[in-house]
């Protein structure tokens, strides 16, 4: 049920509403075009039976178009025909476009321009695909793009977001082989447990001291030495977005030594995929080399 500002946003019919409204003459249809306007502006898209929408949204409507008996309504979709023809006629009056419209010129832009919006978003802000999938929704409803199926447009944010992933993967890993081509090496040693030792060097590097005494200090100051030694403020990491880098840096100080073991050996592979060259004459592609991680 719209809310009552929702319905006043969307279901309020102006001067112009009205005329389109009025090249319908049975009150049945001039109520059904009025509720499938309402509904792509709302929804964004047309419902397969426009008459699936709450009571009162058609009390409302009828109340603008003086029609004193709304049930008349229920006759609308006798003629399914006539429900698609009204739903063609809306979207071309007011400047709908079909998603994977790539006919029109309008349509290739627009797509050109939504696939930018995501990519952008995307990269620049970290959102969980629920923020980005209505992120999505959002754009395509501003700009009166019909909605796809649900499925489609989940599967179109799921992999925009590994695309930006894997940009990420890639910017700090070539960051970080500019400032020393042996730093990632160094760096990935700190995820193996030395022999002889219960945990691994990233973990060592993690303790906080237990207590307070002089022994803990000095391990810790120990330890402030041993990360100084890597000379981290040489990584030059001022193309990724802030909010990106505070994500990574979040998910790097909870996650386990084997897990980021893991996704190194992950980003690995996905950072020689990203800067490959195209595939070699014959099919062939060039053999993958050893990564400087390991």
């Amino acid at each position: 049920m719209p809310s009552l500002p929702d319905m006043e946003k969307f279901f309020f019919l102006d001067a112009f509403d009205r005329e389109v409204i009025a090249r319908s003459r049975q009150d049945s249809h001039r109520l059904g075009v009025a509720i499938q306007i309402g509904t792509v502006r709302h929804k964004g898209l047309f419902l397969e039976d426009p008459l699936e929408v709450p009571w009162p949204v058609v009390d409302y409507l009828a109340e603008q178009l003086g029609i004193g008996d709304p049930s008349q309504v229920k006759r609308y979709g006798e003629r399914p025909k006539t429900v698609y023809e009204h739903a063609w006629m809306i979207r071309d009056v007011y400047g709908y476009h079909d998603f994977d419209d790539r006919e029109s010129w309008e349509g290739r832009v627009l797509s050109k321009r939504f696939l930018t919006f995501l990519h952008g978003r995307a990269w620049t802000h970290a959102e969980g695909p629920t923020a980005l999938f209505d992120q999505s929704v959002a754009w395509l409803r501003r700009h009166r793009v019909l909605l796809p199926g649900v499925t489609v447009l989940e599967r179109l944010v799921g992999s925009v977001r590994e695309r930006a992933d894997e940009r990420l993967y890639a910017t700090v890993t070539r960051q970080v082989e500019r400032a020393d081509a042996g730093l990632p090496r160094a760096l990935s040693g700190l995820l193996v447990v030395p022999e002889g030792a219960r945990i691994s060097e990233l973990e060592r590097l993690r303790q906080a001291p237990k207590r307070q005494s002089g022994t803990e200090m000095a391990k810790a100051l120990k330890r402030v030495d041993d990360i100084a030694a890597f000379r981290l403020a040489r990584v030059r990491v001022d193309k990724v977005p802030v909010r990106r880098m505070k994500t990574l840096a979040k998910y790097e100080a909870g996650t386990k030594a084997p897990l980021l073991a893991r996704a190194a050996r992950r980003s690995c592979a996905r950072c020689y995929d990203a800067r490959s060259d195209a595939a070699l004459p014959g099919g062939q592609r060039k053999e993958r080399p050893a990564c400087s991680t390991r």
